[in-house]
């Protein structure tokens, strides 16, 4: 297996700015064969991405971090993919989801609402989330349960307020996952708890045919100024958690193997939850799908979107899994050296797959929406 990697990764080769897919390519290094191309340029930060089953795209466009600019977006094949904001003044939206229900669910601070896309009007069914602090926006998905799990994020970095304390107070309603049943004969929420919590911000979140649910763990920054011995580049690393109901994975008191963290260093940190797969400091993911319609060989791979703007950022990897869906080898880049014209580096926040063995990729500091495939 690690031999076959290493081949693939060697295939990797930058792209040439000519089509891909029918789109004006993208100057990146892609595994041969591949490639990547511009679906849409100049969309307001865009964030979540929903590919649907005629061949249109919904795309969240955040607006930036002040409230109220936020919109959801059509981009429908049939007019060339232009934008058509179909729902707009919305407090910096982030995930979107398609329901049970068929209808279309989508995240703002502090709130989840659903519309039909024949008719696109908000129907809000959470209202109560905390939305606070450093980390406000929400990121969701179905389980194979039909169960909506929502990512409530931290409001701190590492509760630097409660150092040297017991416990963190903000760690009892934020830095963890909600777990929503809803009734489905009325459409209405009949109940919630606390899935799992030390989770610092799970702004990835994918779940896998099996019923896994895979979680992307953004790990804190800023680890050398609570203990300069660390070296901030190296650590901590981000994380892959398999989620499971009731676990503690640690935040704010350990982090990457069950390691204390400087502020709370007689926390019992062997009682936590490790991680399934450790990521490289930094790398931010944001987003992440399962490619269960991929092409070969990345076919029922975990795909990851990079967002950090550090070293280890700013492109898109695959992991083979095992037939849980849970990491199993060394992960392959699909796209590297992503680079845009005057330095500026590529920033990947979604990723979802779409019919017909495409993924989709948002990339919010540049603007864009990308495709990736074989060509």
């Amino acid at each position: 297996m690690k031999r076959t990697l290493a081949l693939l990764a060697l295939t990797l080769a930058p792209a040439l700015a000519q089509s891909c897919l029918g789109f004006r390519g993208l100057e990146v290094a892609t595994p041969s064969g591949f490639c990547a191309g511009v679906v849409r340029s100049g969309l307001n930060f865009p964030r979540g991405v929903l590919p649907l089953a005629n061949g249109d795209v919904l795309v969240v466009e955040m607006g930036g971090w002040g409230p109220d600019r936020g919109a959801v977006t059509l981009l429908a094949r049939a007019r060339g993919y232009a934008p058509q904001r179909l729902l707009t003044k919305l407090d910096r939206p982030n995930g979107i989801a398609l329901g049970p229900d068929g209808k279309v669910y989508v995240g703002e601070v502090g709130r989840i609402f659903r519309f039909s896309l024949g008719k696109p009007a908000k129907e809000y069914v959470i209202t109560n989330l905390p939305g606070n602090g450093r980390h406000p926006l929400t990121q969701m998905v179905f389980d194979t349960n039909r169960r909506l799990l929502v990512n409530v994020g931290s409001a701190s970095d590492n509760c630097q307020e409660d150092k040297g304390k017991a416990a963190c107070r903000e760690a009892r309603t934020n830095g963890l996952v909600r777990r929503y049943t809803f009734d489905w004969d009325s459409g209405k929420v009949n109940g919630w708890g606390v899935m799992a919590t030390g989770l610092r911000n799970s702004m990835a979140l994918a779940v896998h045919p099996s019923g896994t649910v895979l979680q992307g763990e953004n790990s804190r920054d800023a680890i050398g100024a609570a203990d300069p011995r660390l070296d901030d580049e190296e650590h901590p690393k981000d994380e892959l958690n398999v989620l499971e109901a009731g676990a503690d994975y640690g935040w704010p008191y350990c982090y990457e193997n069950a390691r204390n963290a400087p502020e709370f260093p007689r926390y019992p940190c062997a009682d936590t939850r490790k991680p399934a797969v450790l990521l490289p400091a930094h790398a931010a993911p944001l987003g992440m799908t399962y490619w269960s319609e991929g092409p070969q060989p990345y076919r029922g791979w975990l795909v990851v979107g990079y967002h950090g703007y550090r070293k280890y950022g700013h492109r898109l990897v695959a992991f083979p899994v095992d037939s849980r869906g849970i990491p199993n080898g060394d992960p392959v880049d699909l796209i590297k050296d992503w680079v845009l014209p005057g330095g500026k580096l590529g920033a990947p926040v979604d990723v979802k797959a779409a019919p017909g063995g495409r993924l989709y990729v948002t990339d919010d500091r540049n603007g864009m929406l990308i495709v990736f495939g074989r060509r």
